[in-house]
């Protein structure tokens, strides 16, 4: 990396950083925009169910096709449902799910604000006495933060279910059988750092598309290139900050 592109690096780590740290104070304050936070929460969760359902069901599906010849081999094929439980809840289930919330979300997001900013909405709402910052940001970033937790759940449901019936491709496992194996095994340490991470997820998504839509280029070229940084961007910081849950996980002894 050049001395520029590190430079560049840390400007746009300490300025998202800044964009960041105005969300909580601005989430307290009034006005609170319920009900575009409400619209927000549709957009951004029920309009991306079709995709995250058919894209986990089918990675469920194939998890399962992957696993299944080694787990013959070993003379262990009995403990797949179990495998791919813990496989999908801890890992394959949320973070698949943020990736695909990245690529719609986040894209969407940014192309959206850049436009605001291009046709200078966003100045127009600043001049009117609206707070921009409070209606645009905090509402998409507090979508998003409550829908990916919902989503994931789901997403992981149907990955199991996928997989459930990619056993039954090459064989019978009764239904009672696999839901009993999986259920039975997973403990609160493998569900509640899972599920704590997809918050942490879903804020980096909004947070990384508002910013690079907030602060887009002011011509059509830069509407297209915020889309493609936001999930670039929020794409990198999703691993890296499931990276940083697991370091901690493992550091408490959850894994």
């Amino acid at each position: 990396m050049s001395q520029n592109a590190f430079y560049t690096f840390l400007y746009v780590t300490g300025d998202l950083a800044r964009f960041a740290g105005q969300f909580f104070p601005q989430l307290v304050r009034p006005e609170y925009e319920i009900r575009e936070g409400i619209r927000q929460s549709y957009l951004i969760g029920v309009k991306s169910l079709g995709l995250i359902s058919l894209t986990t069901f089918i990675i469920g599906m194939v998890l399962c096709m992957q696993i299944r010849p080694y787990m013959v081999d070993f003379g262990v094929v009995s403990e797949l449902p179990a495998i791919l439980c813990i496989a999908i809840i801890r890992e394959v289930g949320p973070v698949l799910t943020a990736l695909v919330f990245a690529g719609k979300i986040a894209s969407s997001i940014s192309a959206e604000l850049a436009s605001m900013r291009v046709t200078e909405q966003i100045d127009a709402m600043d001049v009117s006495g609206t707070n921009p910052y409070k209606y645009l940001v905090v509402t998409r970033v507090l979508a998003c933060t409550l829908m990916l937790p919902l989503l994931s759940v789901l997403a992981c449901g149907l990955a199991l279910t996928g997989s459930f019936l990619a056993i039954n491709l090459d064989g019978f496992t009764s239904y009672q059988i696999f839901w009993s194996e999986v259920f039975s095994s997973l403990n609160i340490s493998d569900v509640l750092p899972a599920f704590l991470k997809t918050f942490f997820f879903g804020f980096v998504v909004g947070m990384v598309g508002c910013y690079k839509g907030y602060f887009s280029k002011t011509n059509t070229q830069g509407v297209g290139e915020s889309a493609n940084r936001a999930v670039v961007l929020s794409s990198i910081l999703i691993f890296v900050v499931d990276l940083f849950v697991v370091g901690i996980t493992y550091l408490l002894g959850f894994i």
